[in-house]
């Protein structure tokens, strides 16, 4: 039987100069789920926890009520689903049911009207509630949360609710519209809780997200995936990156002297994950090693399967031809490209909450150089303008700082558009 999952490994450059130092190379592991996978689809239980405060009015309530009714549309007859509402109460406005059985679902999404103040909380636990309820290991359970404003006196409780939802395999997708919006606090629901962050820029937004969100859920075909990394003796891990579908810092667990564990989570049934890996290896004499293995466990759920695995060797030549240990990559150099971009603005914005402004100050414009050199203009002004905000008011914008965080984790998505190999 073929392999459910397609698991390649390749290097920046395939060979490394016969030395007496340790060098540095980067492993680019790309996990795809085959043929068969990518034509599955999960029934799907789904909750939205929605914000209708009073910020949320005119265009924002009508883009929101729009989206989440041509969401629903998105799902089959059988699949799951229920609509939570917040403001400073929470209100069950469509309990869990079928898609094909809420009749009266979109009158209450259309009657819908934004006022009140904002406790995200109250919202969270009921939506996680009517999806926990009928939760079941072989569809999607998931919940998208969606506000434009800052909750109040209940961000601990909000933390206390994504963990409970990721122990129970809940991931919380959480979109914050706009501007005044806490990002520390919806990275933290999203981290806690196995789902993912983002930014909505503007209400128009809201439409092409909330879609796209349903149909991801439809597609995580591969849960609880993981890498084991065995490493031969002397090769040290640095880094790990997740590449695809978003840039993210993974880290590594270490689990015997030269295996480290990376958590992968879910897999999206056609696009799968990409990792990039740091590793130093020893000086060696010229020939072709195994530097390691790469083998990556998983959980089928729709064939109600697990600890099925891949594995894929890790090799390395040395040379002693200068011109042989000049060839590169060029599309896993493009990738570390992006990923330094992404790793510059982060530690920019790291050392602008700590309040040291010269050093945010110079790696925003380092960043923002990176950004132009990759023909991504729009994000290296916003690089260069959070720069001059910092020299002159010792502060970066809110706007700014939610763009460079959020688009840049993107800079990889648009990799297979523009790569024409």
């Amino acid at each position: 039987m073929a392999e459910e999952l397609n698991l390649v490994t390749r290097l920046n450059k395939n060979n490394v100069p016969v030395t007496t130092t340790q060098q540095l190379v980067y492993v680019l592991v790309q996990v795809q789920p085959n043929e068969v996978l990518a034509k599955t689809r999960l029934r799907v239980n789904f909750g939205f926890v929605l914000d209708h405060s009073g910020s949320m009015r005119g265009n924002k309530i009508d883009r929101l009520k729009e989206a989440v009714e041509l969401a629903i549309g998105k799902l089959a007859p059988e699949d799951q689903v229920s609509v939570t509402v917040f403001n400073d109460s929470a209100q069950v406005i469509a309990p869990h049911g079928a898609a094909a059985s809420q009749r009266s679902l979109l009158e209450q999404i259309r009657k819908l009207r934004a006022g009140g103040g904002t406790q995200m909380a109250r919202g969270l636990s009921l939506g996680l509630r009517e999806v926990y309820q009928h939760f079941a290991p072989d569809q999607a359970n998931q919940v998208l949360l969606l506000t434009d404003g800052q909750t109040y006196g209940d961000e601990a409780q909000c933390v206390k609710l994504a963990k409970e939802a990721g122990e129970h395999k809940i991931p919380i997708q959480a979109l914050g519209l706009g501007d005044d919006w806490n990002e520390q606090l919806l990275d933290q629901i999203a981290q806690l809780s196995g789902g993912d962050s983002d930014l909505v820029e503007s209400a128009d937004e809201i439409i092409p997200l909330f879609t796209q969100t349903v149909e991801r859920s439809q597609k995580s075909v591969v849960r609880n995936a993981q890498m084991i990394l065995r490493l031969v003796s002397g090769v040290v891990p640095r880094q790990v990156w997740q590449v695809t579908p978003a840039i993210a810092n993974l880290g590594y667990t270490p689990v015997s002297e030269h295996d480290v564990q990376v958590q992968l989570g879910d897999l999206d049934a056609q696009e799968g994950k990409a990792l990039l890996i740091e590793l130093l290896v020893p000086p060696r004499g010229p020939g072709r090693y195994r530097i390691g293995q790469a083998e990556v466990r998983f959980d089928l759920p729709a064939q109600r399967t697990s600890g099925t695995s891949s594995r894929s060797d890790i090799l390395l030549s040395y040379t002693g031809d200068a011109l042989e240990a000049q060839q590169y990559d060029a599309e896993i150099m493009n990738l570390i490209e992006k990923v330094t971009a992404y790793k510059l603005q982060t530690r920019a914005l790291d050392e602008a909450k700590l309040g040291n402004v010269a050093g945010a100050t110079q790696k925003l414009r380092a960043a923002a150089t990176r950004l132009l050199e990759l023909g991504e203009t729009e994000l290296a002004a916003a690089a260069s303008q959070e720069a001059d905000n910092l020299e002159k008011t010792g502060q970066m914008s809110s706007s700014g700082t939610k763009k460079l965080h959020y688009q840049t984790r993107k800079l990889t998505q648009k990799l297979t558009e523009s790569d024409p190999s």
